[in-house]
């Protein structure tokens, strides 16, 4: 696979990604075209609550996780016989987190709200529903060891047969027009699925959740490490999500219109994520042998992203509106609109992937935290000022101000400058035209 003006890429390892992930890509495409099934059946204003809803959830959520993923494969690979230790440890942490904030989002909610809605009411029993979700997303810590012993394939596995049952069963709720609810219910019996097929699985390779043990003096190292990483994913979701709950203002619909528009745009954003994570393993080696080398392969993988998402943004820009009725009709007029504009903040999201795992090996996490506090602090204050003025349109261009500005954060800090020019040469196609004007 041949791909112009990124010499020097790892095609071998990227063409391997491709292969062992095509599963994985058809239950991406699978639950987004379930997502346009629930949308068109819902209506704006009933899919505006539920996308509300799953965003205020997903905000807090953020803190359940106790950002633990990467520090327990990094345990695991340097301590394997500690294992079970590590496992239980995590898991009980974030047990006892996640029980802990369920009353904590319903009061969080009930505090702040000032919606057409009062306890025992739907909006507010879809909060408590979706946040049950947390408990069974603990368990996540099983797919943190596959990643550990490089076998993600079994979970990839997992997730495939959870994609099919949660598609199923969203099918039949629509059949039966069963009201918002019940689709809130879906989504945490999406978590208890994945949950119960990673201890199927782990158990099935030979282990068994009844051997792990939790170690007090473990628990303290893991939480004082993690804690940067949970402030970094509180800041991560306020920065994705905080747009969607704040548009609750405007209304239900405008809600559902925006976020029918930003499902679409973000409908690719694992592509990003699973490159770099294809390509990565390579770039460190590359850090540990050749610094000249390193820097090329940073500098091809931004060219890629770029490559791959620039066309897409113009693509879509143009034909947001059309596709919008195509999916739709008139059900979600005004979509289209924030669609074009939304499509753009893709391009610094695959950027910020890219460089997110540079700031990773450089250890520059204080950086990665700031970058993200910034970007999320900024759509705050972009929101607050746009929407009011122009609702779900003024939410789109907020993110992708947010999006630029997170992602080029490095270049107002002297030691990521360098990394900060890269990203924007790649973003306007330098080496493209450079190849261009050398023939």
């Amino acid at each position: 696979m041949k791909l112009p003006g990124l010499k020097g890429f790892d095609e071998e390892a990227f063409q391997k990604y491709v292969k062992n992930t095509g599963w994985l890509m058809l239950g991406k495409i699978l639950s987004m075209v379930i997502g346009f099934i629930i949308a068109g059946y819902l209506g704006a204003s009933s899919f505006g609550d539920l996308s509300f809803a799953t965003a205020f959830t997903m905000i807090m959520a953020a803190v359940a996780a106790l950002g633990l993923d990467s520090f327990i494969i990094r345990e695991i690979i340097n301590e394997p016989a500690k294992k079970d230790e590590i496992l239980g440890t995590a898991l009980l942490l974030r047990l006892i987190v996640s029980l802990l904030l369920i009353p904590v989002t319903l009061g969080v909610y009930l505090l702040f709200h000032h919606y057409a809605d009062h306890p025992g009411e739907s909006l507010t029993w879809v909060i408590v529903i979706l946040s049950l979700a947390y408990f069974f997303k603990s368990f996540n810590v099983i797919d943190s060891y596959f990643q550990s012993q490089v076998a993600s394939k079994y979970v990839v596995k997992v997730q495939n047969v959870c994609v099919m049952i949660s598609v199923i069963v969203k099918v039949l709720l629509v059949w039966f027009h069963l009201p918002v609810i019940w689709f809130a219910t879906a989504l945490s019996f999406d978590s208890l699925c994945l949950a119960a097929g990673l201890i199927y699985m782990y158990h099935k390779r030979g282990f068994s959740l009844l051997t792990w043990t939790f170690s007090r003096s473990r628990a303290t190292t893991l939480l004082k490490q993690s804690f940067p990483l949970i402030l970094s994913a509180v800041m991560v979701s306020i920065y994705m999500k905080i747009d969607q709950v704040m548009l609750k203002d405007v209304g239900s619909a405008e809600v559902g219109i925006y976020s029918v528009a930003a499902n679409i745009s973000e409908a690719w954003y694992f592509i990003p994520v699973a490159i770099v994570t294809s390509v990565f393993p390579a770039i460190i080696h590359a850090r540990k042998t050749d610094l000249e080398r390193y820097t090329k392969r940073l500098k091809n993988l931004y060219d890629l992203l770029v490559f791959i998402s620039l066309p897409v943004a113009v693509l879509i820009s143009f034909l947001g509106t059309d596709i919008i009725h195509l999916i739709y009709k008139d059900a979600y007029a005004g979509a289209g609109q924030m669609l074009s504009i939304h499509i753009w903040s893709g391009i610094f999201v695959f950027l910020g992937s890219a460089s997110s795992q540079y700031l990773l090996a450089e250890g520059y996490t204080m950086i990665s935290f700031q970058r993200t506090a910034f970007g999320a602090v900024a759509n705050v204050l972009l929101n607050l000022w746009l929407i009011p003025k122009y609702g779900g349109i003024g939410a789109s261009v907020a993110t992708l101000i947010a999006c630029f500005i997170s992602t080029f954060y490095l270049l107002f800090i002297p030691k990521t400058r360098k990394q900060g020019v890269m990203m924007l040469k790649s973003l306007f196609l330098f080496t493209a035209f450079q190849k261009i004007f050398k023939r």
